[in-house]
């Protein structure tokens, strides 16, 4: 079984990692080509391109002026320790040891715009740029031209060697379109988390977000092989709800807590 999961625009770089184990992105030179096309962006054009303010684009340019290889864990980190926010809130990173990272290497891909199919140790440096952005390129208009099927071919990899050929999408919809799901070796499981209120049953985003983090962290921590097993996913309440889903799409259910 594989995962796949987003990532996260907010990023810690000052706080120790809690690891010495790493890896080298895969797709680190197609990450050098893009950062050649992105330095040459003003920094009022990032603002523009990112809809980001000010400070965000100098800080953004600044971090693509900064990149540099060979990546090392003096000037890179790795990147589930990297990542920070809504849906890595529900992974208990803190409390991983080696052998849950070393499974977490082997099931879980980060789907990312720079870096594109990032295993969790792979050593990444600061970025901002989201799957989505219109960035022309040599290969194309916006970042799924660029990536092609790039990214598909590294997910095929890894399910050949899976025990049970079947990938778990926990990513955003705007992430898991660099995916050609007709291409992929093995079976496609999307998962939804809904929220009930007043009769009614909807996706919240920020409660989907920190749901898929938990159920991503389940199936770690828990070594979970056989899709079916999912099922009985329970963090935060969710209960799988057979009447909303099907084979191509689970979806998990609770009553709808309190705002944030």
């Amino acid at each position: 079984m594989l995962i796949t999961l987003s990532p996260s625009k907010g990023q810690d770089f000052e706080t120790p990692s809690l690891s010495k184990t790493h890896s080298k992105p895969g797709s680190l030179k197609d990450s050098e080509l893009l950062i050649k096309e992105l330095r040459k962006i003003k920094q009022q054009d990032i603002q523009e391109l990112m809809s980001v303010s000010e400070n965000i684009a100098r800080l953004t340019a600044d971090r693509y002026k900064a990149f540099k290889t060979p990546f090392t864990p003096k000037n890179a980190k790795q990147a589930i320790f990297a990542f920070k926010g809504d849906v890595y809130s529900g992974i208990d990173i803190e409390n991983y040891r080696e052998a849950d990272l070393k499974y977490a290497q082997n099931h879980l891909r980060i789907l990312s715009g720079l870096y594109g199919c990032l295993r969790p140790l792979d050593l990444i440096q600061p970025y901002r740029l989201e799957m989505k952005t219109k960035l022309k390129n040599a290969r194309g208009d916006n970042l799924y031209q660029f990536w092609g099927d790039r990214i598909t071919d590294c997910l095929n990899t890894e399910l050949d060697k899976q025990k049970e050929p079947v990938l778990v999408n926990l990513a955003s919809n705007e992430y898991f379109k660099s995916v050609k799901p007709k291409k992929l070796n093995g079976r496609l499981l999307n998962i939804n988390f809904k929220e009930t209120k007043d009769g009614k049953t909807r996706v919240v985003a920020i409660f989907a977000k920190r749901a898929r983090g938990m159920m991503a962290d389940y199936i770690l921590r828990n070594r979970i092989e056989n899709a079916e097993d999912i099922k009985q996913f329970s963090e935060g309440g969710y209960r799988f709800n057979k009447a909303l889903s099907d084979d191509k799409q689970w979806t998990f259910e609770r009553p709808q807590p309190p705002s944030p």
